[in-house]
This record gives C-alpha cells, sequence and structure tokens, in this order.
C-alpha cells in the first residue's frame, strides 16, 4: 500500500489506483558533486528510475489516472502531443501495461534522436499512432477517431490531456511527499530545508507543496521554471493546490483543509532563457557537471534547468550548511535494447520523414 493511503486509508477505498510505478524510489547523497559545491549535504531523489522501463514524474501520475481510466471500464486511452513529448511515450508504455490501449493524436516538430526514439517504443507498445499539420485538422482528426473507436468497439476512447496537470494526477506527488518522509524517517536522509525541482505543468511541484504541508514537513519546495509563464506562473500554482487540496478533503474528510498563498510560492525565473525546448548555457554547465561527477543524466529542458538554479544558489552561498534534495524528474532508463529491431517503415508513412 503506497504511503498516502497507509496515511488515509479512506482515500484508499476511494481513490482510483494502479500499480505501475517502482517505488520508492532511491534517495541518496551526492558525495563528490556536493564537494565540487562545497556542498555536505546535497541528495537527490531518483525519481529517473521510477518506471523499470521508463521513468521520470509522468508514471506517479498515471498510476491515479490510468486507475480511473480502468475503474470508468474504459479499453483504450487517447491523448494528444506531439512526436518527441514524454506524455504521448509514457502513456503508450504504461497504458500497455495497465491492458489499454494507447492512440496518440499528434502534430509534427523538429526531427531528432528522441523524436525517433520515442515513436519507435510506442510503435512497439502497440500504440496507434496519428498525425496532422495543424491544430485545426488534429481537433477534426481526434474527433474522428474517437467516433470511429466507438463504432468499433462500442465505446469512446478515455479521452486524457497531455501537459496538463490535474488534482487526480496531482495526487501521485502528494503521495511522493510522504514516501518522502518515510525515507527521512528511515534515516536515509536527513529533513531537507529545500527541495529543487523542474516546474512545467506544475502538477509535480504543486504536490510536492501540498504533500510536505499534509505530512508536516517544513521542507521548502524550489520550483524552476522550464515552461512558458503563461503555463506556469504562482496565480495557477495556487488553483491547483485548492482544487487538489479540496478533492482529497472530500474523498477523505480525514486530509486536511489546507491552504496556500501566492507569496509562499517561490518560482525562479532566471533559468528559463529565452524559449522552452532550447538550451540555456547555464543549464548545459549544469548537465555536464551531474554527469562528469556523478554519472548522472539529465535532460536538456527541465531537469538541467532546476539543477542549474541549484548550482547559482551553491555558488552564492545561500546553501550552505543547508541540506538540499535535487528531485530528478527525468527518465534515465536505457529501452535501446527494445527498439533496436523495430523497423521505422511499419509506423504510418506520415513519420517516416523522421527517419529519412
Amino acid at each position: 500500500m503506497i504511503p498516502l493511503f497507509q496515511h488515509y486509508p479512506l482515500l484508499g477505498h476511494k481513490l482510483p489506483y494502479v500499480s505501475l510505478c517502482e517505488l520508492p524510489t532511491p534517495v541518496h547523497r551526492l558525495e563528490a558533486l556536493g564537494d565540487d559545491l562545497s556542498m555536505d549535504h546535497l541528495y537527490i531523489k531518483r525519481d529517473d528510475l521510477s518506471g523499470r522501463v521508463y521513468g521520470g514524474n509522468k508514471i506517479r501520475k498515471l498510476e491515479f489516472i490510468l486507475g480511473e481510466a480502468l475503474r470508468s471500464g474504459a479499453k483504450e486511452v487517447l491523448t494528444v502531443g506531439r512526436p518527441g513529448y514524454k506524455h504521448p511515450l509514457s502513456m503508450a508504455i504504461y497504458a500497455q501495461r495497465a491492458g489499454l490501449k494507447s492512440i496518440s493524436m499528434m502534430m509534427p516538430q523538429t526531427e531528432g534522436p528522441h523524436v525517433r526514439r520515442n515513436l519507435l517504443m510506442s510503435h512497439h507498445c502497440g500504440a496507434e499512432l496519428h498525425q496532422h499539420r495543424n491544430m485545426q485538422l488534429l481537433i477534426l482528426g481526434t474527433v474522428y477517431q474517437l467516433l470511429r473507436h466507438k463504432l468499433r468497439f462500442g465505446s469512446f476512447p478515455r479521452f486524457i490531456r497531455g501537459r496538463r496537470s490535474c488534482p487526480l494526477g496531482t495526487t501521485g506527488y502528494v503521495n511522493a511527499a510522504f514516501e518522502l518522509k518515510e525515507q527521512i524517517m528511515n534515516g536515509e536522509i536527513p529533513e531537507p530545508d529545500c527541495i529543487y525541482v523542474a516546474l512545467g505543468s506544475m502538477g509535480t511541484a504543486m504536490g510536492l507543496i501540498l504533500g510536505l504541508k499534509a505530512a508536516n514537513l517544513g521542507s521548502r519546495v524550489i520550483p524552476v521554471r522550464a515552461a512558458d509563464e503563461k503555463t506556469a506562473n504562482p496565480r495557477k500554482m495556487v488553483e491547483l493546490f485548492d482544487k487538489t487540496a479540496r478533492f482529497l478533503h472530500s474523498q477523505d474528510p480525514a486530509f486536511p483543509k489546507l491552504e496556500l498563498s501566492q507569496n509562499a510560492i517561490d518560482i525562479r525565473h532566471d533559468f528559463y532563457g529565452r524559449k522552452n525546448g532550447l538550451f540555456t548555457q547555464r543549464g548545459m554547465e549544469a548537465r555536464k557537471q551531474m554527469e562528469k561527477s556523478e554519472g548522472i543524466e539529465l535532460d536538456e529542458v527541465y531537469t538541467e534547468r532546476a539543477f542549474a538554479c541549484l548550482m547559482g544558489d551553491a555558488e552564492k552561498g545561500y546553501l550552505r550548511d543547508k541540506v538540499v534534495l535535487f528531485w530528478n524528474t527525468y527518465d534515465s532508463r536505457d529501452f535501446s535494447d527494445a527498439i533496436a529491431s523495430v523497423d521505422y517503415r511499419h509506423l504510418p508513412r506520415c513519420f517516416h520523414r523522421y527517419f529519412e
């Protein structure tokens, strides 16, 4: 039983949930990197190892989202994204594991190795892949596929939004905070003074903030923005906090009524760069430093920016004598063996250009 359900058994009875993760994810001290940064108490939470096939922060959320799809009796799930996004790939992998068929509706993007890997792995996991050249055609294509599958199989696929956080999915990181509390109590890590985490659709950071409050931990979450400010901002974070807190309290009145003000949110904007998806100099330096000192890989958008912020604060002396936890939300699993024999020509023709 996951830690959240141990503390609030009624949530365990009422919330949809399917076990997909390899939990708890490890937490350990970064000794070499801590020495480089003159930090005696630098730790990492290895959510990059959250799944056996594919890790990162998506799977904790999918345990609840796909659990809801299964509870509703759905046989298929449909989501929207681009070929290189993490969401359609994680959906394809873990929908298959949950016994569901995945349908991905996509728009084109710039080609690259990660795009090719994602497409091959999605195909390997049995996902049905479609691509449309603009948003209008994507909407029409999505409606068509929903109707097509309804006529063919007797029910609509469950539509799951991508790149937008919801209270149910955010619950996955409320549980992660209770998991961290168990690791603190077991002596694996002292209670952190601060936790650095990348901020995208806000579900990871906001789930941690809510979970830490509910677990009576004083750690301060420092979200480092890696998405457009229209997507990630204090007002929207408070809205998500309130919705998730009310949702959990409605499911189990024992879950505390918690509040959060915008002034209590410390979003760090300085490491975003000019545009999401583009490299930043400080981010690249942080990624190289992590790999050189600890052999741990960060991604080029989210986690490298979060760690660049941590490094910048350390260099200014802000973190001296503090217990600091870096929450690694990247996937570090290597599934190259799984896709080695996949022929891209078996993909729908519209995806061949990414390989040719």
